[in-house]
């Protein structure tokens, strides 16, 4: 499962990357101000201090975001990290997290990482910034993962569901990242910069073009989309394909970057059409905490009925108002919606995946009866449970 939110400003970097070999004293800029700034430190004693420290059972993995050169050097920096030039790829395997990071230049000002990850502890990924150094990138992140929850109140049963998400962040935006324990999956991040964003995100009309405009040079901040891309497991299939062969391979790269156009295409189009965009609202970094605990409960309680808004909104204390106007502009949907959505995503991959009974699965996804189960699933799917599984 993964859960993100604003963080408060963290301390600073000065590095070389790892592509040019530059110092990244060329591009300091007079300091921009988010919330509120702390001096430069040293890379190596932040990681000293802070790598896999314990936040309540989340161990910390930090990064930072500037642009992309600067996110691979704090990342090849790490004591866990063997960082592979000829093959444009670092890996890890730790008591905490294994896997690999590809990445890719496809262009002057944009961008492919891709990781293959499993983590063996609950991890909270932090993404930084460096105030001195210009944060002119904005991060598409796109995952196609699994994350095991409790079926039952005590946990003696656990249930995986498959999950696609695109989170889209603007420069400067802190992203705390929640990955629990047993979570595996492919992430991608695709980085543009504005100049590229300027020259290629070319909309149908006048007015999502101002739309669009004002959301890119608006505030900090982030929004979380469910299974907005179609076909996502088939076009991380190939962008992973394409990351794996030789960066020399120019067929190769331009079928990488095709795709990988594709999917900010795609990304934008649906974007617009659910209207989050144009009516987008920069919030601050304590709201989206408390969304994060507010997602944990409902994700936790999927195989019982929605436990209400009020009374999720004393558990993260929070007035029932306000914890319902920023988790939709977060997710998108009401917390009842997210709720039934989740559900019912669940529910058709215990049916596509297991051969649990149909009246069985409609009982582990919190449904009093079969009827209303089969009412709710026809309803989001178009078809009936048995139906789906016949297919």
């Amino acid at each position: 499962m993964v859960i993100r939110f604003l963080i408060k400003k963290e301390r600073l970097f000065l590095a070389f990357h790892p592509i040019s070999n530059k110092p990244n004293a060329a591009y300091i800029h007079p300091q921009f101000i988010f919330f509120y700034v702390m001096p430069p430190i040293d890379w190596k004693e932040y990681l000293a201090a802070n790598l896999f420290q314990d936040h309540q059972g989340f161990f910390e993995l930090p990064y930072l975001s500037n642009n992309p050169e600067l996110m691979l050097d704090s990342i090849i920096k790490m004591p866990i990290s063997t960082h592979k030039a000829e093959e444009q790829a670092i890996y890890t395997d730790n008591q905490f997290t294994a896997g690999l990071m590809r990445y890719r230049r496809l262009e002057d000002g944009l961008w492919l990482l891709g990781s293959n990850l499993r983590m063996k502890k609950n991890i909270l990924s932090k993404a930084l910034y460096d105030t001195s150094i210009v944060s002119d990138y904005y991060y598409l992140s796109f995952a196609i993962f699994e994350y095991n929850f409790p079926a039952t109140p005590g946990g003696e049963k656990w249930v995986t569901l498959l999950s696609t998400t695109c989170t889209f962040y603007k420069p400067n935006t802190k992203v705390a990242t929640y990955f629990y324990e047993h979570t595996n999956g492919r992430f991608f991040n695709i980085l543009f910069n504005k100049q590229w964003a300027d020259k290629n995100l070319r909309l149908k009309n006048a007015s999502q073009r101002n739309e669009l405009r004002d959301f890119l040079n608006g505030k900090p901040g982030f929004m979380n989309w469910i299974d907005i891309v179609p076909n996502a497991p088939l076009l991380a299939g190939q962008m992973w394909s394409c990351l794996e062969k030789d960066k020399a391979d120019t067929a190769n790269n331009t079928v990488l970057k095709v795709t990988v156009r594709q999917v900010v295409s795609a990304f934008f189009k649906h974007a617009f059409e659910d209207k989050r965009i144009k009516n987008h609202t920069s919030l601050y970094n304590p709201d989206y905490a408390l969304v994060a605990n507010a997602e944990k409960i409902i994700l936790n309680n999927l195989t019982i009925r929605f436990p209400g808004v009020e009374q999720i909104a004393k558990a993260v204390n929070l007035s029932p108002t306000k914890l319902k106007s920023v988790f939709k502009s977060v997710f998108g949907f009401s917390m009842l919606q997210y709720h039934k959505e989740k559900n019912l995503l669940l529910a058709l991959q215990l049916i596509n995946d297991t051969a649990i009974q149909i009246k069985d699965v409609g009982a582990l996804t919190g449904y009093e009866s079969s009827s209303k189960f089969s009412a709710g699933f026809k309803k989001r799917f178009g078809i009936l449970p048995t139906d789906a599984r016949s297919k």
